[in-house]
């Protein structure tokens, strides 16, 4: 089996992640070509060698340019804060590295147009591309696109959204990247807003056209981290400006007239992670709570009225997407395996020379219904995403 070298910058949270998915999928699915874990890169030689043994990396650097010239590596996996993604996932792809980048693909339409532009050059030389939206890899998830794409729910109607964290809730909670608008783009928006859109957008096959939206800082000033894990820090006594929203709420209208209400805060005390989205269509309906991942909730309008009621359906058979590589049914999967089902769907792309999904296009569509949202919430006007700027 031909190798498929991988280069890793960054090594914390989202390399983490990332790290495991390259080590696991090989080990469940088979794949067309062998994933190598070559190079992890991270700037702090002492933290990034610490992390490559832990993480099971063969090498380490210091600066990602020199990946590029490297012939053991063949695709570069972008896990940096969004301020560096345009500049490296650009760079990778005129060397001709394939490029996983994670989300949101960049921090401004400008930049996400120039990766997509690099991308789709690349392309037509076989060079391959794709952002890491990977709560699309949940079973339940790709279940819920299917039962749309088979017409079990009608014409939709609505579709309802959220993405709830409690992290910051905290107002002595420490600064990080993510809270700086300079590396992060945006607050909540961007950081977790940007899955829900792209979750409706990929269970309806729809996309969003107009938005009203109203951006949040309930804390506008927090102690800079002397350290930081993930998620976690521990606060000095120095403090600085939030510069990124908290929260964001906004509705949409879809394409095809559905109506969109979407939510998406670090501000929610008590929910760690609740995704949740329900759809509602003339024949039946859809909910789901990746808070409990591997269950979806069906409701089909056309069964007689005195038996009918929301089906609990636990997406874990063999039959679902992705699961039959697993555990017998009803042996539950977890928050790393949409990463390896995202590798899995990667490689396989690769060696048969196809275009993954979700492309640097699709991240470019979501990109412009974050600035439209941010760009509504200055205005208090509705913005609208033009057709030629959503089907591109």
């Amino acid at each position: 089996m031909t190798n498929l070298g991988i280069g890793l910058i960054g090594y914390a949270f989202m390399g983490a992640a990332h790290s495991q998915a390259w080590r696991s999928a090989p080990r469940f699915f088979d794949l067309p070509l062998d994933p190598a874990m070559n190079v992890l890169c991270g700037r702090n030689p002492e933290a990034v060698a610490a992390a490559a043994t832990k993480l099971g990396w063969k090498e380490t650097e210091t600066d990602w340019r020199k990946l590029l010239g490297r012939d053991d590596i063949q695709l570069i996996d972008v896990c940096t804060p969004g301020d560096s993604h345009a500049e490296i996932a650009i760079a990778a792809l005129e060397a001709g590295k394939h490029v996983l980048c994670e989300k949101p693909l960049a921090n401004t339409v400008e930049e996400a147009e120039a990766m997509t532009a690099a991308a789709e050059a690349a392309a037509a030389k076989g060079i391959r591309s794709m952002v890491g939206f990977t709560y699309r890899r949940v079973p339940a998830i790709g279940l819920a696109r299917q039962l749309v794409a088979e017409g079990r729910l009608g014409t939709i109607r609505h579709v309802r959204a959220q993405y709830l964290q409690d992290w910051i809730a905290d107002p002595e909670a420490p600064l990080s990247w993510r809270l700086d608008k300079e590396k992060a783009g945006s607050g909540a928006l961007g950081d977790i807003g940007a899955h829900i859109i792209d979750l409706t957008q990929f269970i309806t096959g729809d996309t969003i056209a107009e938005v009203s939206g109203q951006l949040e800082t309930f804390v506008k000033e927090r102690p800079v981290a002397a350290e930081h894990s993930g998620l976690a820090g521990t606060a000095g006594s120095e403090r600085g400006p939030v510069t990124v929203d908290d929260a964001a709420v906004f509705l949409a209208r879809f394409g095809s007239g559905a109506l969109g209400v979407f939510e998406a805060t670090r501000f929610a005390t008590g929910r760690k992670n609740a995704i949740r989205i329900e759809i509602n269509g003339s024949l039946g309906s859809l909910a789901f709570d990746f808070e409990d991942m591997n269950l979806l909730h069906f409701y089909d309008a056309t069964e007689d009225a005195r038996t009918a009621g929301f089906r609990r359906i636990l997406a874990t058979e063999s039959a679902h997407p992705y699961v039959e590589a697993w555990w017998p049914p009803g042996h539950l999967l977890g928050y790393e395996h949409g990463f390896t089902h995202q590798v899995v769907d990667l490689v396989t792309a690769i060696a048969n020379g196809a275009d993954p999904t979700p492309s640097f296009a699709d991240g470019l569509r979501i990109q412009r219904v974050l600035a439209a949202v941010e760009a509504s919430s200055t205005s208090r006007q509705w913005q609208e995403i033009p057709v030629s700027e959503r089907s591109e």
